[in-house]
């Protein structure tokens, strides 16, 4: 019998397949606006991405960093940065109008420490370096329910060692989905990690830090439970 080794990179055929749905939307004229005075300074493009990727360039400084990976409309990734000032929030979307709203945000709440990546995630980690990180977020991924799609999932053995290699040591590894289903796997991927620990045992208690955003609010009005999932690398307190 032959083991996987989860450190491994991905074959390139699998690097190719999406784990997001692009999606059309309007702007308003304000996130218009905000997208094209703001994007220049704080904004990346991770299609023009070409070797390796210093995160620090983009906030001119060094901090702690925290990669929030679908951010949405932005309106938690804002709340976050906003609360928790002594660490970047670099926020990658797909949705151009989510991508503006985030950018409306930073300007209206005056946020230094927020910038926003467009494009394939799983592209931007892969150019960054090992121990970069000190925590991802991925909260509310598309659960991709048809089995057919179950390949699309962002988190899966492959995904999570490759997210789990750019965390600093201690570095956490968060995330939260009102889909069981999805829950149940993203619980066994997590905990089969060898480097990663659960330090709750369990489903996390509901983090006061992660903000309900309106997404989680219809989850909850529809009947659905949340479920957040917390791993540290090398288990250390969180």
């Amino acid at each position: 019998m032959t083991t996987t080794d989860q450190n491994a990179a991905p074959p390139a055929h699998a690097a190719r397949i999406r784990t997001f749905h692009p999606r059309r939307g309007r702007m308003t004229d304000r996130q218009r606006a905000a997208l094209a005075r703001l994007w220049p300074a704080y904004g990346l493009d991770i299609a023009d991405l070409d070797g390796p990727y210093d995160p620090a360039a983009l906030f001119g400084r060094r901090a702690p960093l925290v990669l929030e990976i679908g951010s949405g409309m932005g309106d938690a990734t804002a709340a976050m940065a906003a609360a928790d000032q002594d660490r970047h929030y670099l926020a990658v979307e797909v949705h151009t109008p989510g991508i503006a709203n985030l950018l409306d945000l930073v300007d209206r709440d005056g946020l230094t420490n927020v910038r926003v990546a467009k494009g394939d995630a799983l592209d931007l980690v892969r150019a960054m370096p090992e121990g970069s990180l000190d925590a991802v977020h991925v909260f509310f991924p598309d659960p991709w329910p048809k089995s057919r799609h179950h390949k699309r999932r962002i988190i899966q053995p492959t995904h999570v060692a490759l997210l789990r290699s750019r965390l600093a040591p201690g570095g956490t590894l968060h995330c939260a989905t009102d889909w069981a289903e999805y829950a149940a796997s993203m619980r066994e991927t997590l905990t089969a990690d060898p480097e990663l620990v659960d330090v709750h045992g369990d489903y996390a208690p509901r983090p006061a830090h992660r903000p309900v955003t309106k997404f989680e609010r219809r989850a909850l009005t529809a009947g659905r439970d949340i479920f957040d999932l917390i791993h540290v690398k090398g288990g250390a307190p969180y």
